[in-house]
């Protein structure tokens, strides 16, 4: 009698790609906060990042005829427009990737981070109360950096996520929680993260103000680590 028939194994399914790197994100979202906190309390009362914000604060500048904060605001908006026109250029021809980020995207936050430690040093030079022009390059200086950072989010695709303005990750996760059973915990984190790195910034600026600016390098470091970290396993 012959044995019967073993079935035939179905189609295998291709193994799921690997998570976005969410705590190089989640961190490249702190660095954002902390760096925000410079920006507002410490410069111009601007944001280096939110340039919806700017956008209202120039307009109203502009309503009540205040040079000085227009002035601000205006270099924020140039600031961060050269920094993100610079990194679309240069990430222009970069595949995208659901595993990694591309070497380029990379290469954008090692200038982010670059740009993060020359206004560390410069505004611990000045004892964290920078002041006239060298006020003003700062700010310019810090939207460049979120500039690059924004645009280099972009170019990852969808193995990143916003890291420098919130609104519509906060407005997505509502919409696509309501009725839903499933949570990305990952979302709420980078809120929680957001809170904490400029926490963490206007806490020095009120006790060590000359060290205020060193949280937003430290935790783009960090996030670059985690990065290398996670493409050594892939």
């Amino acid at each position: 009698m012959e044995p019967p028939a073993q079935p035939s194994p179905g189609p295998t399914r291709p193994p799921a790609p690997p998570p976005p790197p969410q705590l190089a994100v989640t961190l490249l979202v702190a660095a954002a906060g902390a760096l925000e906190t410079i920006s507002f309390l410490g410069l111009d009362r601007v944001f280096a990042g939110v340039m919806t914000s700017n956008l209202a604060l120039l307009g109203m500048a502009i309503g009540q005829q205040r040079a000085v904060s227009a002035t601000a605001a205006a270099l924020a908006l140039a600031g961060f427009a050269g920094g993100a026109a610079g990194a679309a250029w240069f990430t222009r021809h970069s595949e995208i990737c659901e595993e990694h980020w591309h070497p380029r995207v990379v290469s954008c936050l090692v200038a982010t981070t670059s740009v993060l430690v020359a206004i560390a040093a410069v505004w611990a030079a000045f004892d964290g109360a920078p002041h006239g022009i060298t006020r003003s390059l700062l700010q310019f200086a810090a939207a460049v950096a979120m500039g690059i950072e924004s645009t280099a989010m972009v170019a990852a695709g969808h193995a990143a996520a916003p890291t420098t303005y919130m609104t519509g990750t906060l407005a997505t996760y509502i919409v696509t929680s309501v009725g839903s059973h499933r949570r990305d915990f990952w979302i709420p984190a980078r809120f929680g993260a957001l809170i904490v790195g400029a926490a963490i910034s206007a806490v020095l600026l009120k006790s060590a103000p000359e060290w205020a600016a060193v949280p937003p390098v430290v935790l783009m470091l960090c996030a670059l680590t985690a990065v290398r970290s996670r493409r050594s396993r892939l």
